[in-house]
């Protein structure tokens, strides 16, 4: 279900890509941003949030004083592991792309809902700064208990992975066994043969 929501996200943001691109009136910047996170859980129980949000100026002039801010991730329920939840940089070129990511740890169960992140940056014909926001994400469930493994799944998973592998061994193994080991018969006429 997630998959296909996330498929659905980004052909529609692909989508308001093309048209933006299309309809970039004028000689100014034109900034999209998409926003994407990932959830992984640890061996150790906790879960780290992985989010990457891509910057792209569709718009036919230079971008100056580019900045990223995305204060979607409040300090109550995550911790940030690694890189900063902002960022800045001198330009973004006509046609460029900027990335920039971080990771999260997660502190709290329950499902999260994160707000688009800013971008603010600087048209050398306007004094005011513009503003533009990423995509939004799809709910995270965080830190969601997962169900005990019942065994017999686990054995239909191991059996459907291993399963042709197991058929071979078997099928050599009895062969083996049927060529080494002397059948009955030949076995009865040389003890009667003995006598």
């Amino acid at each position: 279900m997630a998959t296909v929501m996330e498929n659905l996200l980004v052909k529609a943001f692909f989508a308001l890509f093309l048209i933006s691109a299309a309809t970039a009136v004028g000689d100014s910047p034109f900034i999209i941003a998409h926003k994407k996170a990932s959830l992984t859980r640890l061996k150790s129980g906790a879960e780290r949030v992985s989010v990457s949000i891509d910057i792209y100026n569709q718009g036919f002039s230079t971008a100056y004083d580019v900045s990223l801010v995305d204060h979607s991730w409040p300090q109550v329920a995550f911790n940030v592991i690694s890189g900063n939840i902002s960022q800045s940089w001198e330009k973004l070129d006509a046609g460029g792309v900027l990335s920039h990511s971080f990771e999260l740890e997660a502190k709290r169960q329950g499902m999260f809902y994160g707000a688009p992140a800013v971008v603010t940056f600087r048209i050398p014909t306007k004094a005011a700064p513009q503003e533009a926001y990423s995509t939004s994400i799809l709910p995270l469930d965080m830190l969601a208990e997962i169900p005990p493994e019942k065994k017999l799944d686990s054995a239909k998973r191991l059996l459907a992975k291993y399963g042709s592998q197991i058929s071979v061994i078997s099928i050599v193994a009895l062969f083996i066994y049927l060529m080494v080991t002397p059948s009955k018969s030949s076995g009865v006429k040389a003890s009667k043969k003995k006598r």
